[in-house]
């Protein structure tokens, strides 16, 4: 079969031929619906280098967002239907310690352990024709579209997950909830935060293309640059926001959220790009909380595919064949993407 490889070191990655793989006890295997790509891919093969903090070693398949029907059912597996859709929950953890027990492979207790992450971060992930997943980790998906849904669990279940904990600041009248960064993760912020929350939705980027969709899916945009805390505090009579999602995570946009909490706020950095925040007693707002997160629960999975399914969010996805999914690569690269990549391996 084909798929999208990480072989070395900050090195592009190859579209190449790989054995067919084999599901083993516990396990089936999927026939790939979509698997989307990833900012967190790019990091994988071109920014990291061997021995560096959050380094995973190549080789192996990337794609952590994926989708497909069960072909094949491993040893000793039962309750799930041959030719049925789910979902794949990506993370993998040992399965046993009290963080997999709650579903939060994320913070698994053994991952130094472990010899891979997840899907498509040291084990072999979705990017394609063929995948093998634990069944543990299957979401269904009922009769919604599977190719649609590939990117639902990261691009929605990592910021689900940052919204669900912030809720009870967002609870009750009058709030203000801030996304700084309209990728798809900001995107998806927007739609949920609008579906889970009656806050007013304050999203701020750079780019005019991504404030339009925002606005459009209820949001009041403020463009970024000189100003823009000023105008951020103005939509909140001057208080500030009660939560804060930052989906960038550079110096600048962490200064700009720690700039427009009010007291008693949650601040949230999601973005992985290791900006950097100095705490101070008389600048930070009195009991305002400063925290970070990493994907989800399999739980919160399941939440975001009954959301998906009611309607209440749409990831916009841009399609991809296998033959052109080093392209998707490329223009994640340029930041040429409009919507998230999403490479259909059995597409014509």
């Amino acid at each position: 079969m084909r798929a999208v490889v990480f072989e070395k070191w900050q090195t592009f990655p190859s579209l190449t031929e790989v054995e067919k793989p084999k599901p083993g006890p516990g396990e089936v295997l999927l026939k790939v619906a979509g698997a989307g790509a990833c900012h967190s891919d790019v990091a994988l093969y071109k920014d990291f280098a061997e021995g560096a903090p959050g380094s995973i070693p190549p080789a192996f398949i990337l794609g952590h967002e994926n989708s497909g029907w069960v072909e094949e059912l491993g040893e000793g597996v039962s309750g799930v239907e041959i030719g049925g859709a789910y979902l794949v929950y990506g993370p993998v953890g040992c399965g046993h310690c009290k963080a997999c027990s709650r579903g939060q492979d994320t913070y698994c207790e053994n991952a130094a352990e472990m010899p891979y992450l997840g899907m498509g971060l040291g084990r072999d992930g979705g990017m394609a024709e063929y995948l093998v997943v634990p069944v543990r980790n299957l979401v269904p998906l009922g009769d919604a579209d599977p190719v649609a849904a590939a990117p639902l669990s990261d691009a929605a279940l990592t910021p689900y997950h940052a919204i669900k904990n912030s809720l009870p600041n967002l609870a009750g009248g009058g709030k203000y909830a801030l996304v700084i960064g309209l990728g798809g993760l900001g995107q998806m912020a927007v739609q949920i935060l609008k579906a889970l929350t009656g806050a007013t939705v304050i999203a701020t980027d750079m780019k005019e293309e991504a404030m339009q969709k925002a606005e459009a899916a209820g949001a009041i945009v403020v463009p970024g640059g000189e100003g823009q805390v000023e105008r951020i505090r103005e939509i909140t009579g001057g208080r500030g926001v009660d939560a804060a999602f930052d989906f960038v995570g550079v110096g600048p946009t962490i200064k700009t959220a720690a700039a427009s909490m009010a007291p008693q706020s949650r601040f949230t950095v999601v973005g992985i790009a290791g900006g950097s925040y100095e705490w101070s007693f008389f600048t930070t707002p009195y009991e305002s909380t400063m925290t970070n997160t990493y994907w989800g629960t399999i739980e919160d999975l399941h939440e975001v595919v009954a959301m998906y399914r009611a309607g209440q969010i749409k990831p916009e996805v841009e399609l991809y064949s296998m033959d052109n999914a080093l392209e998707a690569y490329r223009k994640l690269e340029a930041g040429e993407l409009s919507g998230r990549a999403v490479v259909v391996p059995h597409m014509k």
